[in-house]
């Protein structure tokens, strides 16, 4: 048995991992700006807590998806296909997302302002819900034939797991985002994103209990991965009794606690299939028989091993350099810059 094959099978889980804990909290902010006020300044406090991180935090999708392509083309190639229209609808919810983050602050009209917080808001809403539909697909099945072509029409990814995944994403990214908002600001949307973690964290993570549990039953679970599930659920109750008493930094790392151990539960829950088949379980896609060859995995690895310590550093060093609150003070009134050329006429 190759171990190298297992290898990139737990990185790519620990990319897609990362992603939901560091994108989640990106993409629940840009939720919470439609709904939780209607304060300008409460807004770009939101929109500054995420500000100098958002992008880098991108990355992870990346390379996540990168990874998949060059380790197991197979999966890659089963799945991408097969979801080719919500992967579509992702794109643009993030082009949508990262152009208004950019655009929204560069005309002083509240019309403007408004059209590109709504493009932030739902942008981020795409993002998450079709992310989330295609991990909880991939974890529990698509209708792909003996060549990892789709069988069906271009919706019949639209399932219960589909939705399942989607909301899980949705409800996990709103109540990391609330913990992380907690920490990261001040003010009004501090104590908003308080009261918020309190209330709501049971609906927020009932979704994605759910999908793991639908997990370990479809693949018939291993003692691993039900350990993990308890890890879960212990972190979920420690998040949300300190949530509930405003321990802010306990409440964040409950919950991203429970996103750690819940998603980690459902890789571990379908390895070794990556990509089961719902027509015949003759034609899963295994991670024996979708992986490359030892060669590209083996370069792949020595490429890995030098090049993302230095990555994970360099993040590390940017969320350390920007660790400190965004206060309703920092904020500057909305004013008119001139460009550098006409200044200096």
């Amino acid at each position: 048995m190759e171990p190298l094959p297992v290898v990139w099978f737990i990185a790519i889980a620990v990319l897609w991992i990362g992603y939901l804990l560091l994108e989640g909290f990106d993409l629940g902010v840009g939720m919470h700006m439609i709904f939780s006020t209607r304060s300008e300044r409460d807004r770009r406090v939101m929109l500054n807590t995420i500000g100098p991180v958002w992008d880098g935090n991108e990355v992870w999708l990346i390379t996540a998806g990168a990874a998949m392509f060059a380790a197991f083309p197979a999966w890659y190639a089963s799945l991408f296909s097969t979801l080719y229209v919500p992967l579509t609808i992702t794109l643009v919810g993030l082009i949508v997302r990262a152009v208004g983050i950019e655009y929204r602050g560069k005309v002083h009209t509240e019309r403007w302002r408004t059209v590109w917080t709504w493009m932030i808001g739902l942008g981020s809403l795409i993002v998450a819900f079709c992310i989330g539909a295609a991990l909880a697909l991939t974890s529990t099945g698509l209708p792909i034939d003996a060549n990892g072509d789709r069988v069906g029409g271009p919706f019949v990814w639209l399932t219960v797991p589909a939705v399942l995944g989607g909301l899980a994403v949705v409800g996990f990214a709103l109540l990391h985002s609330a913990t992380f908002l907690g920490l990261k600001a001040d003010g009004p949307v501090r104590e908003r994103a308080g009261r918020f973690a309190a209330r709501w964290a049971p609906l927020c993570i009932a979704p994605a209990a759910v999908w793991a549990i639908w997990v370990q039953l479809a693949h018939g679970g291993n003692v691993f991965a039900w350990t993990l599930i308890v890890c879960a659920v212990l972190a979920a109750v420690f998040g949300w009794r300190a949530a509930q008493v405003r321990r802010e930094g306990r409440a964040f790392i409950g919950f991203a606690g429970f996103g750690l151990f819940g998603a980690a539960a459902i890789f571990a829950g379908m390895f070794p299939v990556l990509l089961p088949s719902t027509v015949d379980a003759a034609f899963d896609l295994t991670v024996w028989n979708a992986a490359n060859g030892p060669y590209t995995l083996g370069v792949m690895t020595v490429v890995a091993a030098v090049s993302l310590p230095v990555i994970l550093l360099y993040q590390a060093w940017s969320y350390w350099i920007f660790r400190k609150r965004v206060t309703p003070g920092m904020i500057p009134e909305v004013h008119i810059v001139l460009p550098a050329v006409l200044r200096a006429r």
